[in-house]
């Protein structure tokens, strides 16, 4: 009970099937048309170090450009006869101060940097900050109830 003749059924192994090894057999097809056959590669970066964490930031420059370009699309709205711009809408959550601007503008954002605060000004504009708007209201309050009352002196 054989094959009788010379070289029938040679070279044929035990193809197919779930047997053991079977991810290394026919090794050349798995790495041409299946380049993920064996799985996970590789490890997943922590977000501290992706960037995910930091705020979402756009320069002085990028503003202008923005500014001009909603200018011209009649977008920008006008406050105090300046061009007022809501950066905290927009998903900026940052001003830098890298770049230059042309125009006097109010801006609304969340936090900026010094510089950004001074080129702004320079230009004639002025930043809108939630975070100060909260501190004026508290402080004021303070400022009121801090009264002292001198007692007179015997």
């Amino acid at each position: 009970m054989g094959w009788g003749q010379i070289g029938q059924h040679r070279k044929h192994g035990e193809k197919g099937g779930r047997k053991v090894g079977r991810h290394k057999h026919l090794w050349s097809y798995v790495l041409r048309y299946e380049p993920n056959y064996f799985g996970k590669r590789g490890f997943k970066t922590p977000q501290s170090i992706r960037g995910l964490n930091k705020p979402n930031a756009i320069n002085i420059g990028q503003l202008d450009e923005l500014i001009y370009k909603l200018t011209q699309e009649k977008q920008l709205a006008k406050k105090k006869g300046k061009a007022y711009i809501d950066l905290t809408a927009l998903g900026y959550q940052k001003l830098l101060a890298t770049g230059k601007l042309t125009k006097p503008i109010l801006v609304k954002v969340n936090s900026y940097s010094e510089n950004a605060a001074k080129k702004i000004q320079e230009a004639g504009g002025q930043i809108l900050s939630e975070n100060e708007t909260q501190e004026k209201t508290k402080e004021q309050p303070e400022k009121t109830e801090k009264k002292t009352i001198e007692t007179p002196k015997d």
